[in-house]
């Protein structure tokens, strides 16, 4: 039997609906961030500058591009003999096939994995948030309090405590009551969803409540161990964290990477984020181009103006065009004449000449409230957008859209076109078949 300190277990199956059209093809951690990152390499990258090189990356929606992405490890050093990264979906099992109902389901049904390097701890982690941390640090005060579980934690202004597990802690730091999402939070101590398990706690409680129907950690698994008598302490975290799970809170922390002096750095070199990318050439800025406070990544071919955005790899942005306050994902192409303000733009998409996205003023969503509720202009990955249109702000595309889609040649605030962009139907409408 293989022996390891410490293996990650890296949740990284979640659809990430409030991402809307940028998660219709693939889970949140696979989606761009920053340029040239996706967000999973935020943990993963966490991993090998800790320390921790035996990583399970539990997959479950939409898994191609996360899967393709991680490949064996290798840019995070990870393609390991003996441990390294492996992808973990749900498979079938002897009479059963089981999907993961729930962040500890999800890990009950790859304890065997875990089994096999037959840890001390295990470490729990979220695929889709933005932060460095020293899992390292977290372990060592994990085994000076002789805890059974270290729960991560950060400070929240009271008004949001109720979207987060909160820890009630004595002077100690250890954990006398938590509270899951509460109405009336006792305080602002608020879990990030990473936990240090000493492994024989964690598969004794895995197994014991194994019935739980949609076995949930912060739900199910925490209060049950505190309520058992088990020893919890909070370990206070007070670095940058983003959760980006909103379409404000995910155009927001790219916007604070292009910060005159940026809360979260990517440029320091004792703690990189290391991706998975394609070997481009270097980004080409024209001679009468415009930037100024953007990110522009490798492969970029800037011939008209861009300003405090977000360019991934491989975007064309064509002489006349500008884009204003933006994340244009690798691939797209912003062709002649073409406008953005506030908008974000999906991979290999192509927003067509003198189009003009973000336009007029706000409108509530027609579409979806829970999702669409900001100034951007969201279009899906693959998409096209025809030339010569306006679209209007908190409006949402997804599919190679046509002119006559656009009433009056204009999407109005707080409108959509969703299309169906599967392969079936891609392919009729190419041939012909169906009417795009």
């Amino acid at each position: 039997m293989i022996k390891k300190d410490m293996v990650a277990m890296l949740l990284a199956g979640g659809q990430g609906s409030r991402l809307g059209v940028l998660t219709q093809n693939l889970a949140k951690p696979a989606v761009s961030f920053g340029g040239k990152y996706s967000i999973i390499d935020f943990p993963l990258s966490n991993c090998i500058n800790s320390g921790v090189d035996t990583v399970g990356v539990l997959t479950q929606y939409r898994p191609l591009q996360l899967n393709t992405h991680i490949g064996i490890g290798i840019p995070w050093d990870l393609d390991r003999n003996v441990g390294g990264v492996s992808v973990l979906p749900p498979y079938e099992k002897m009479g059963n096939s089981d999907w993961y109902t729930g962040t500890a389901n999800a890990i009950y049904q790859n304890l065997e994995y875990i089994q096999y390097y037959n840890p001390d701890y295990v470490l729990i982690l979220s695929g889709d948030h933005i932060y460095k941390m020293d899992y390292e640090i977290m372990l060592n005060y994990h085994k000076a309090n002789q805890a059974d579980i270290t729960i991560a934690t950060r400070q929240v202004p009271i008004e949001e405590a109720s979207r987060f597990g909160i820890c009630v802690t004595d002077e100690r730091g250890r954990i006398t009551e938590f509270q899951e999402k509460p109405e009336h939070p006792k305080g602002t101590q608020a879990s990030m969803g990473i936990y240090i398990f000493s492994w024989p706690v964690l598969k004794r409680a895995l197994i014991e409540m194994k019935n739980q129907s949609a076995l949930d950690f912060g739900m199910h698994v925490l209060p049950h161990e505190l309520d058992s008598g088990k020893r919890l302490f909070a370990y206070q975290f007070n670095g940058y964290w983003k959760d980006v799970g909103t379409l404000a809170s995910y155009w927001e922390a790219n916007m604070e990477l292009i910060d005159l002096v940026p809360e979260f750095n990517l440029y320091e070199e004792f703690w990189r984020i290391y991706t998975s990318a394609e070997n481009m050439h270097a980004a080409y800025i024209a001679k009468n181009a415009i930037t100024d406070r953007s990110i522009i990544s490798e492969g970029a071919e800037i011939l008209g103006e861009v300003h405090n955005s977000v360019i991934g790899p491989g975007v064309i942005i064509e002489e006349g065009a500008s884009v204003w306050g933006s994340i244009v994902m690798s691939g797209a192409r912003i062709c002649k004449g073409a406008r953005l303000d506030k908008a974000i733009i999906g991979k290999n998409t192509v927003v067509g000449e003198n189009a003009v996205l973000g336009f007029g003023s706000y409108a509530e969503s027609s579409y979806d409230k829970r999702v669409y509720n900001a100034d951007f202009v969201t279009v899906g990955e693959n998409s096209v957008i025809p030339p010569d249109v306006t679209v209007g702000r908190n409006t949402a595309i997804i599919g190679r859209t046509k002119a006559y889609e656009y009433p009056s040649g204009s999407l109005s605030s707080g409108g959509a076109i969703i299309k169906s962009t599967s392969i079936e139907d891609v392919f009729e409408e190419e041939r012909g078949g169906v009417e795009a």
